[in-house]
């Protein structure tokens, strides 16, 4: 019988959870992983602008999955910033479990410098794509990241890959100890 895996994650968004069922169960295949949605407070902004108000809230988020009983919390919180080469959206993944920490980040998705000024004057990305594009509730969908890429790509399968690679401290312990 193969042991069970608890999984907060810090929203109750589906194409998070999905990313965080998908990256534990490649990660852990001889565990059964369960992955539960809740309802956690960022404590930034509904559009976070820069990488460390970013990284705030999926601290928050974690932190406050932490008051539930699990073997894990993740929280995936996405955001924007302005780098040296252009602007950008990204999101960083926090994984905790009672012993450990570990953070990682997506790769990031160039933003029209127009969509950017539309998120500095205070619109939030996903709305924004969804007027732009004429589409409904992409964030739960492909997201911007399959927007802008004509289904090349998706945010889930962005966050799938920043998953897996912020599980290496949990797969391989004993080079992390």
């Amino acid at each position: 019988m193969k042991k069970t895996l608890s999984i907060l994650v810090g929203s109750m968004n589906p194409v998070k959870i999905n990313a965080v069922h998908t990256a534990f169960s490649q990660a852990f295949p001889d565990c059964d992983c369960h992955c539960q949605g809740i309802h956690a407070p960022s404590k930034v902004a509904e559009q976070p602008m820069t990488e460390q108000e970013t990284l705030d809230g999926a601290i928050n988020r974690v932190k406050f999955c932490q008051q539930t009983p699990a073997d894990f919390y993740v929280a995936i919180e996405g955001g924007v910033d302005h780098f040296s080469y252009g602007p950008a959206t990204f999101a960083f993944i926090v994984i905790a479990s009672q012993h450990q920490q570990s953070i990682g980040r997506s790769a990031n998705l160039p933003l029209p410098n127009s969509i950017y000024q539309a998120l500095q004057a205070g619109q939030e990305l996903g709305p924004l794509m969804d007027s732009l594009f004429n589409t409904d509730n992409i964030k739960q969908k492909g997201g911007a990241i399959s927007l802008l890429t004509n289904g090349l790509a998706s945010r889930e399968s962005n966050y799938h890959n920043a998953m897996i690679l912020a599980l290496a401290p949990f797969i391989n312990q004993a080079h992390y100890s």
